[in-house]
């Protein structure tokens, strides 16, 4: 007779978290950068002066698209969230480094993603003109149940196969995109606005967009965190419709 294994002690959430972990950046920095064009070696006086008197330069270069001025400055965010959201977020290559939680180098945690009741789960219409509308309190339930018994049954084998000197890189196969991880990810403004603008929806937003929740719930708590660091820039990225420059 033999014992029957204890179910897999699985952890779920329905949240993503966002560190600034390190940030170099100011409305300053873009202040300098702007004014190097015309004043030379004398826009360095930029990098101990008030920006709120120049939040006029910041929206011109904001309106007219001159860009360059807001990469110079960086920040680095610490983020856990699905697999299935860093797949999206990796999209975003200009400006942007990333290092992630390696599944070849440790034994990856039971940690999963199930919708909260808050998400909406049925979609209507047609690619690039759809929209989500809530779900009834069934459906909710069997995505609950349906996604906790599917986690279980591949960690369970992931456990397995680790167990019987499988190697880790081997049996990660088996996991699923709802698997939480963590990651690294550094960016300037420049970078951070393109990436808003395609993964959040706003009011404000000139250009529509269609992001899938779980990747926008991190870009929300993106912005919040630049919008303390560079109120200037971010107050004139929505002033002009939420487009990169």
């Amino acid at each position: 007779m033999t014992d029957t294994p204890e179910p897999t002690k699985a952890h779920f959430r329905s949240d993503v978290t966002v560190d600034l972990v390190k940030s170099a950046a100011s409305d300053s920095d873009v202040l300098f950068a702007a004014r190097v064009s015309t004043a030379g070696e004398q826009s360095l006086e930029e990098v101990t002066k008030d920006p709120e008197r120049s939040k006029g330069l910041i929206n011109f270069l904001m309106r007219d698209r001159h860009g360059s001025p807001f990469e110079h400055n960086s920040m680095t965010f610490f983020i856990s969230a699905p697999i299935f959201v860093f797949r999206e977020f990796m999209r975003h290559r200009a400006g942007w480094s990333y290092n992630e939680e390696s599944g070849r180098y440790r034994e990856l945690e039971p940690v999963f993603y199930v919708p909260g009741e808050s998400r909406k789960l049925i979609q209507q219409g047609r690619p690039g003109k759809y929209e989500f509308v809530e779900g009834t309190p069934e459906q909710h339930e069997l995505t609950s149940r349906a996604m906790e018994d599917s986690y279980r049954q591949a960690y369970d084998a992931y456990q397995e196969m680790l167990a019987a000197g499988i190697a880790r890189e081997v049996a990660r196969a088996v996991l699923p995109v709802g698997l939480f991880s963590t990651m690294y990810a550094t960016c300037n403004a420049r970078s951070l606005m393109h990436f808003l603008g395609l993964r959040t929806q706003h009011e404000m937003a000139k250009v529509p967009s269609f992001p899938q929740r779980e990747i926008e719930m991190v870009g929300e708590q993106m912005e919040r965190h630049w919008q303390n660091l560079m109120p200037l820039t971010h107050a004139a990225f929505n002033k002009n419709g939420r487009v990169a420059p």
